[in-house]
């Protein structure tokens, strides 16, 4: 199993199977903490022991960043997602590989491109996929799906 992850609490997790069937997808489970959203440690860690083996598995979380004008309570809580996930595959022994964006954009074929093109090019790939159909919640399946493939074709190291 290959498990893609686009963190953040509007990110999703999707499991690839060998032959690169979407086996499980879901949107970054979150919770409310005062007004904020944080990402749900619970409901992520149930969602993975649900559909990978850890054995037989590896992870490939989008290694994130401070994006230029991006204010600094929304890079603490971008950061803060990332760094729930990443423990939660420590946790459960996942291993996992941390992948830029732009080493698996351009695998894709999408630097330069728009932000939708990821979710144009996962239809494309799966194109009975319902979720990519959604705009927002679409795009986030899309990123992972395609962290996911680019982990499958052993490009990371």
């Amino acid at each position: 199993m290959i498990i893609g992850i686009d963190p953040g609490c509007s990110g999703a997790l999707v499991v690839l199977d060998g032959k690169g069937s979407v086996v499980a997808h879901e949107q970054m489970p979150t919770v409310k903490v005062g007004t904020k959203s944080r990402v749900n440690g619970a409901a992520v860690a149930a969602f993975l022991r649900n559909n990978v083996c850890s054995l037989e598995s590896h992870a490939f979380l989008e290694q994130v960043g401070a994006m230029p004008g991006q204010g600094v309570s929304s890079m603490f809580t971008f950061g803060h997602a990332a760094g729930v996930v990443e423990g939660i595959l420590q946790g459960l022994g996942i291993p996992y590989t941390l992948v830029t964006p732009q080493a698996w954009k351009k695998k894709a074929g999408l630097i330069g491109a728009d932000k939708d093109a990821a979710r144009s090019r996962a239809i494309q790939l799966y194109p009975d996929l319902r979720i990519l159909d959604l705009k927002g919640k679409g795009q986030a399946v899309a990123d992972a799906i395609l962290i996911a493939r680019f982990g499958a074709k052993g490009e990371a190291a």
